[in-house]
């Protein structure tokens, strides 16, 4: 699977920015996907997965309520809707696909997903 992420610039906390990752080469249905980020001098960390038919998702504990993850399986395409951004919210954003058979909680392991997008930056100022 290719993946690109696009969508990501500069907004002032509170703004909201929508994050979209299109797929191609491979059943995009077939696998289920996941957004992560890394801010400058820290490790990659979770945001947000979406299993392969839509039927779950999961969030990490710093965004939930605020982002909103969400596919279109038609358009092989995974979005992430971001509210109510937050300083902290700045990073590179990573989306990245991860084969079916695997357990929501599965979902938040970085280590788990195969394929990743090239990542795209989200700054919010303050």
């Amino acid at each position: 699977v290719q993946l690109q992420a696009s969508g990501g610039g500069l907004v002032q906390a509170g703004g909201s920015l929508r994050l979209s990752c299109a797929a191609s080469g491979r059943t995009f249905s077939n696998y289920n996907m996941g957004w992560f980020r890394q801010a400058p001098g820290k490790e990659r960390e979770f945001v947000a997965a979406i299993r392969w038919n839509a039927g779950s998702t999961v969030y990490a504990d710093s965004v939930k309520g605020r982002f909103t993850i969400s596919r279109d399986n038609a358009k092989t395409r995974v979005y992430l809707q971001m509210n109510s951004l937050k300083l902290e919210d700045t990073a590179i954003y990573y989306c990245a696909a991860a084969t079916q058979g695997l357990i929501l909680s599965s979902l938040r392991q970085s280590h788990y997903y195969d394929y990743w997008g090239q990542g795209t930056q989200v700054t919010v100022s303050s």
